[in-house]
Protein backbone atom coordinates (compact mmCIF):
# COMPACT_ATOMS: atom_id res chain seq x y z
CA UNK A 1 0.00 0.00 0.00
CA UNK A 2 1.13 3.57 -0.51
CA UNK A 3 -0.37 6.98 -1.19
CA UNK A 4 0.70 10.42 -0.15
CA UNK A 5 -0.34 13.99 0.52
CA UNK A 6 -0.21 18.39 4.37
CA UNK A 7 2.04 19.86 7.28
CA UNK A 8 2.58 21.40 10.77
CA UNK A 9 2.67 20.18 14.38
CA UNK A 10 0.80 20.99 17.58
CA UNK A 11 1.22 18.15 20.11
CA UNK A 12 4.82 17.29 21.07
CA UNK A 13 5.91 13.85 19.88
CA UNK A 14 9.36 12.49 19.09
CA UNK A 15 10.80 13.51 15.75
CA UNK A 16 12.31 10.04 15.55
CA UNK A 17 11.29 7.23 17.88
CA UNK A 18 14.81 5.87 17.70
CA UNK A 19 16.46 9.01 19.01
CA UNK A 20 14.07 11.10 21.06
CA UNK A 21 12.26 8.67 23.33
CA UNK A 22 13.95 5.40 24.33
CA UNK A 23 11.43 2.61 24.80
CA UNK A 24 12.28 2.22 28.47
CA UNK A 25 11.58 5.89 29.30
CA UNK A 26 8.06 6.96 30.24
CA UNK A 27 6.73 10.24 28.85
CA UNK A 28 5.46 12.99 31.15
CA UNK A 29 1.79 12.75 32.09
CA UNK A 30 1.49 16.32 30.74
CA UNK A 31 1.99 14.88 27.24
CA UNK A 32 -0.80 12.28 27.50
CA UNK A 33 -3.42 12.21 24.75
CA UNK A 34 -6.38 9.83 24.86
CA UNK A 35 -6.91 7.64 21.78
CA UNK A 36 -9.65 5.10 21.11
CA UNK A 37 -8.63 1.45 20.66
CA UNK A 38 -10.93 -0.76 18.59
CA UNK A 39 -10.27 -4.47 18.20
CA UNK A 40 -13.08 -5.32 15.81
CA UNK A 41 -12.25 -8.96 15.09
CA UNK A 42 -12.77 -10.72 11.77
CA UNK A 43 -15.16 -9.47 9.10
CA UNK A 44 -15.83 -9.82 5.40
CA UNK A 45 -13.62 -7.68 3.17
CA UNK A 46 -16.38 -5.29 2.06
CA UNK A 47 -17.39 -4.56 5.66
CA UNK A 48 -13.77 -4.03 6.71
CA UNK A 49 -13.34 -1.31 4.09
CA UNK A 50 -16.74 0.18 4.91
CA UNK A 51 -16.00 0.38 8.63
CA UNK A 52 -12.72 2.21 7.97
CA UNK A 53 -14.56 4.77 5.84
CA UNK A 54 -17.31 5.07 8.47
CA UNK A 55 -14.63 5.77 11.09
CA UNK A 56 -13.18 8.50 8.87
CA UNK A 57 -16.61 10.07 8.53
CA UNK A 58 -17.22 9.84 12.30
CA UNK A 59 -13.79 10.79 13.68
CA UNK A 60 -14.57 14.51 14.03
CA UNK A 61 -17.64 13.58 16.08
CA UNK A 62 -15.62 11.10 18.15
CA UNK A 63 -13.03 13.83 18.76
CA UNK A 64 -10.12 11.41 19.27
CA UNK A 65 -7.80 9.37 17.07
CA UNK A 66 -8.74 5.72 16.60
CA UNK A 67 -6.46 2.70 16.24
CA UNK A 68 -8.34 -0.30 14.87
CA UNK A 69 -7.03 -3.88 14.62
CA UNK A 70 -8.99 -6.30 12.44
CA UNK A 71 -8.94 -9.56 10.51
CA UNK A 72 -10.67 -11.37 7.65
CA UNK A 73 -13.31 -14.10 7.55
CA UNK A 74 -11.99 -15.35 4.19
CA UNK A 75 -9.02 -14.78 1.90
CA UNK A 76 -9.45 -11.60 -0.15
CA UNK A 77 -7.50 -8.85 -1.86
CA UNK A 78 -8.00 -5.12 -1.58
CA UNK A 79 -6.70 -2.68 -4.16
CA UNK A 80 -6.15 1.04 -4.34
CA UNK A 81 -8.98 3.46 -5.00
CA UNK A 82 -7.35 4.71 -8.20
CA UNK A 83 -6.35 1.35 -9.69
CA UNK A 84 -7.97 -0.07 -12.81
CA UNK A 85 -10.09 -3.10 -12.00
CA UNK A 86 -9.12 -4.95 -15.19
CA UNK A 87 -5.43 -4.70 -14.27
CA UNK A 88 -6.11 -5.94 -10.73
CA UNK A 89 -8.25 -8.82 -11.98
CA UNK A 90 -5.39 -10.04 -14.17
CA UNK A 91 -2.73 -9.57 -11.49
CA UNK A 92 -4.17 -11.77 -8.71
CA UNK A 93 -6.32 -14.87 -8.37
CA UNK A 94 -7.51 -13.89 -4.92
CA UNK A 95 -11.24 -13.29 -4.61
CA UNK A 96 -13.16 -11.32 -3.59
CA UNK A 97 -11.53 -8.16 -4.89
CA UNK A 98 -12.53 -5.04 -2.96
CA UNK A 99 -11.61 -1.44 -3.79
CA UNK A 100 -10.17 0.45 -0.81
CA UNK A 101 -11.00 4.02 0.22
CA UNK A 102 -7.23 4.71 0.13
CA UNK A 103 -4.72 4.49 -2.72
CA UNK A 104 -1.83 2.09 -3.22
CA UNK A 105 -1.58 -1.34 -4.80
CA UNK A 106 -2.97 -4.85 -4.43
CA UNK A 107 -2.78 -6.27 -0.91
CA UNK A 108 -3.47 -9.96 -0.16
CA UNK A 109 -5.45 -10.56 3.01
CA UNK A 110 -5.78 -13.78 4.94
CA UNK A 111 -3.17 -14.29 7.64
CA UNK A 112 -1.92 -10.70 7.53
CA UNK A 113 -2.26 -8.37 10.51
CA UNK A 114 -4.34 -5.41 9.41
CA UNK A 115 -4.90 -2.13 11.18
CA UNK A 116 -6.21 1.35 10.51
CA UNK A 117 -5.51 4.71 12.11
CA UNK A 118 -8.01 7.56 11.89
CA UNK A 119 -7.33 11.16 12.95
CA UNK A 120 -9.67 14.15 13.20
CA UNK A 121 -8.86 17.38 11.34
CA UNK A 122 -6.33 19.53 13.18
CA UNK A 123 -4.77 16.67 15.13
CA UNK A 124 -0.99 16.45 14.82
CA UNK A 125 -0.87 13.43 12.51
CA UNK A 126 -3.44 15.07 10.22
CA UNK A 127 -1.19 18.12 9.91
CA UNK A 128 1.91 16.14 8.94
CA UNK A 129 3.04 15.83 5.36
CA UNK A 130 2.08 12.48 3.89
CA UNK A 131 5.69 11.28 3.74
CA UNK A 132 6.11 12.08 7.45
CA UNK A 133 2.97 10.25 8.59
CA UNK A 134 3.94 7.26 6.42
CA UNK A 135 7.40 7.15 7.98
CA UNK A 136 6.06 7.60 11.50
CA UNK A 137 3.54 4.78 11.39
CA UNK A 138 6.17 2.38 10.06
CA UNK A 139 8.68 3.47 12.66
CA UNK A 140 5.98 2.66 15.24
CA UNK A 141 5.64 -0.83 13.75
CA UNK A 142 9.41 -1.25 13.66
CA UNK A 143 9.66 -0.50 17.37
CA UNK A 144 6.78 -2.83 18.19
CA UNK A 145 8.77 -5.62 16.54
CA UNK A 146 11.85 -4.50 18.46
CA UNK A 147 9.95 -5.04 21.72
CA UNK A 148 9.35 -8.59 20.51
CA UNK A 149 13.08 -9.05 19.76
CA UNK A 150 12.53 -9.03 16.00
CA UNK A 151 14.94 -6.84 14.07
CA UNK A 152 13.43 -4.92 11.15
CA UNK A 153 14.50 -1.89 9.13
CA UNK A 154 12.84 0.96 7.27
CA UNK A 155 13.56 1.06 3.57
CA UNK A 156 15.85 3.97 2.73
CA UNK A 157 14.74 4.08 -0.89
CA UNK A 158 12.00 2.77 -3.13
CA UNK A 159 12.52 -0.47 -5.02
CA UNK A 160 9.34 -0.91 -7.06
CA UNK A 161 8.66 -4.21 -8.79
CA UNK A 162 5.44 -5.50 -10.28
CA UNK A 163 2.76 -2.97 -11.33
CA UNK A 164 0.21 -2.44 -8.56
CA UNK A 165 1.55 -5.20 -6.31
CA UNK A 166 1.99 -3.76 -2.83
CA UNK A 167 4.22 -6.50 -1.38
CA UNK A 168 6.40 -6.96 -4.45
CA UNK A 169 9.36 -4.62 -4.08
CA UNK A 170 9.02 -1.80 -1.57
CA UNK A 171 8.58 1.94 -1.14
CA UNK A 172 10.68 4.31 0.94
CA UNK A 173 9.96 3.84 4.69
CA UNK A 174 8.29 0.45 4.27
CA UNK A 175 9.17 -2.07 7.00
CA UNK A 176 11.67 -4.71 5.90
CA UNK A 177 12.62 -7.99 7.54
CA UNK A 178 15.82 -9.52 6.16
CA UNK A 179 15.43 -7.28 3.12
CA UNK A 180 11.84 -8.33 2.39
CA UNK A 181 8.89 -5.98 2.78
CA UNK A 182 6.55 -7.00 5.60
CA UNK A 183 4.55 -3.80 6.19
CA UNK A 184 3.04 -1.19 3.92
CA UNK A 185 0.26 1.36 4.19
CA UNK A 186 -1.95 3.76 2.23
CA UNK A 187 -3.43 7.08 3.26
CA UNK A 188 -6.44 9.26 2.56
CA UNK A 189 -6.46 12.80 3.85
CA UNK A 190 -9.52 15.04 3.30
CA UNK A 191 -11.65 17.55 5.19
CA UNK A 192 -13.10 14.75 7.34
CA UNK A 193 -9.73 13.64 8.70
CA UNK A 194 -6.84 11.28 7.94
CA UNK A 195 -7.24 7.54 7.35
CA UNK A 196 -4.20 5.25 7.27
CA UNK A 197 -4.80 1.62 6.31
CA UNK A 198 -1.92 -0.77 6.89
CA UNK A 199 -1.07 -4.42 6.44
CA UNK A 200 1.66 -6.43 8.13
CA UNK A 201 2.68 -9.73 6.55
CA UNK A 202 4.25 -11.25 9.68
CA UNK A 203 7.78 -12.64 9.39
CA UNK A 204 8.08 -16.45 9.67
CA UNK A 205 9.18 -16.40 13.29
CA UNK A 206 7.44 -17.35 16.50
CA UNK A 207 5.35 -14.29 17.29
CA UNK A 208 1.62 -13.99 17.92
CA UNK A 209 -0.66 -11.31 16.50
CA UNK A 210 -1.89 -10.55 20.03
CA UNK A 211 1.67 -9.93 21.23
CA UNK A 212 2.33 -7.57 18.31
CA UNK A 213 -0.87 -5.66 18.99
CA UNK A 214 0.08 -5.29 22.65
CA UNK A 215 3.55 -4.10 21.63
CA UNK A 216 1.93 -1.50 19.35
CA UNK A 217 -0.09 -0.24 22.29
CA UNK A 218 2.95 -0.14 24.57
CA UNK A 219 5.06 1.78 22.03
CA UNK A 220 2.19 4.21 21.47
CA UNK A 221 1.96 4.87 25.19
CA UNK A 222 5.70 5.27 25.75
CA UNK A 223 6.73 7.09 22.57
CA UNK A 224 3.63 9.15 21.78
CA UNK A 225 2.12 9.61 25.22
CA UNK A 226 -1.11 7.83 24.28
CA UNK A 227 -3.63 6.82 26.90
CA UNK A 228 -5.75 4.04 25.41
CA UNK A 229 -9.51 3.84 25.86
CA UNK A 230 -11.27 0.67 24.66
CA UNK A 231 -13.89 1.56 22.08
CA UNK A 232 -16.90 -0.15 20.57
CA UNK A 233 -18.80 1.33 17.61
CA UNK A 234 -22.13 2.89 18.58
CA UNK A 235 -25.37 2.27 16.67
CA UNK A 236 -24.78 5.22 14.33
CA UNK A 237 -21.29 4.05 13.37
CA UNK A 238 -22.40 0.44 12.88
CA UNK A 239 -25.32 1.58 10.78
CA UNK A 240 -23.09 3.74 8.59
CA UNK A 241 -20.64 0.86 8.06
CA UNK A 242 -23.47 -1.50 7.11
CA UNK A 243 -24.93 1.09 4.74
CA UNK A 244 -21.54 1.67 3.07
CA UNK A 245 -21.13 -2.10 2.71
CA UNK A 246 -24.47 -2.44 0.93
CA UNK A 247 -24.41 0.59 -1.36
CA UNK A 248 -20.68 0.83 -2.07
CA UNK A 249 -18.07 -1.75 -1.10
CA UNK A 250 -20.07 -4.86 -2.04
CA UNK A 251 -21.44 -3.39 -5.29
CA UNK A 252 -19.77 -4.45 -8.55
CA UNK A 253 -20.40 -0.95 -9.95
CA UNK A 254 -18.07 0.54 -7.31
CA UNK A 255 -15.50 -2.25 -7.31
CA UNK A 256 -15.08 -2.09 -11.11
CA UNK A 257 -15.71 1.66 -11.50
CA UNK A 258 -12.33 2.20 -13.20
Amino acid sequence: MKEHSTSNIQHPTPKELSGAVPLDVERSTLDVECWLLLNSGQHAAAFNMALDEALLEAVARLGRPVLRFYGWTEPAATFGYFQKYADVERATRLRPLIRRPTGGGIVPHDADWTYSLVFPPGQEWYLLKAEASYHRVHEWIQFAFKKLNIVTALAANAHPAGPGQCFVGHEKSDVLWQGRKIAGAAQRRNKLGLLIQGSVQPPPVSVLREDWQKAMGDVGRIAFGIEWSDFGPDAALKGQAEDLTRRKYSRPSFISKR
